[in-house]
């Protein structure tokens, strides 16, 4: 058994890779990080791991690691498309970051989804975990772009599911939606969460093995489906309205 971890090298990618391991999966860790990826490789030794260095910027760096993968005959059985970052603003966004973001949060997620999803279905067997956010259910004025492509990534991960098992596929296809959970992420993004987040070896773990049973929609932690339980009852207007003051305290604004 192989699987395919992207952004691989630090929070829930590298917990998901710990845990595939201790699973018995060989491993193809991708991330920017060849030093963190190097350091992974090196601590889980039960388990064969190849380690590829890349940047999901561009479009075309995900067609040209699925066709490295297919051309060493690789058989993918666990794909876990999890790179994606988040950009914190309004017009002072450059439109060059957000572009970079459309392309890791969202076009590799479709374009690697799609293309390994086929091999799966032709030989009947497989597992898709595509991370996205509780975001993926909201507007997120602030952090738009952001939660926009949490949303593609939701509902292409949805429709996806349902085509599998109206088809009578043996492929389950599940998305991740947590609330915050300490990684690196707000880091990068340059925000700060206004509630505790969620350990990512409990969400990765967890993640996995609904995945394995297949849930289609993954959220853990009781806060968050509670949230996602109640959502269903208030006006888009209302949420996008308490969405904008969550967004606001994230960076430090009351």
């Amino acid at each position: 058994m192989k699987a395919l971890i992207t952004g691989a090298s630090s929070g829930i990618g590298k917990e998901i890779a710990r845990y595939l391991a201790e699973l018995g999966y060989d491993l193809i860790l991708v991330s920017r990080s060849t030093d963190k990826l190097n350091k992974l490789k090196e601590e889980l030794s039960n388990v064969n791991v190849r380690v590829i260095t890349l940047d999901f910027s561009r479009e075309s760096d995900s067609m040209d690691l699925y066709e490295h993968i297919k051309n060493e005959n690789e058989q993918i059985d666990f794909l876990v498309n999890n790179a994606g970052f988040g950009a914190y603003g309004k017009l002072d966004v450059p439109l060059e970051r957000e572009l970079e973001l459309i392309h890791t949060n969202v076009s590799t997620v479709h374009i690697l989804t799609k293309l390994f999803l086929k091999d799966m279905a032709e030989r009947n067997s497989g597992y898709i975990l595509n991370v996205g956010s509780a975001a993926g259910f909201l507007a997120g004025p602030t952090f738009a772009s952001y939660y926009a492509s949490k949303n593609y990534v939701v509902r292409l991960t949805q429709a996806i599911h349902e085509e599998m098992r109206r088809d009578n596929k043996n492929v389950k296809v599940s998305v991740l939606c947590p609330g915050p959970v300490k990684t690196n992420f707000n880091n990068v993004a340059d925000v700060k969460f206004c509630i505790r987040g969620l350990d990512p070896k409990f969400v990765a773990r967890y993640a996995v093995d609904m995945t394995m049973k297949g849930k289609m929609i993954i959220t853990p932690g009781f806060e968050m489906k509670a949230v996602s339980f109640f959502r269903h009852f208030a006006p888009e207007k209302l949420l996008t309205r308490i969405s904008y003051n969550v967004q606001m305290k994230k960076n430090g604004i009351k």
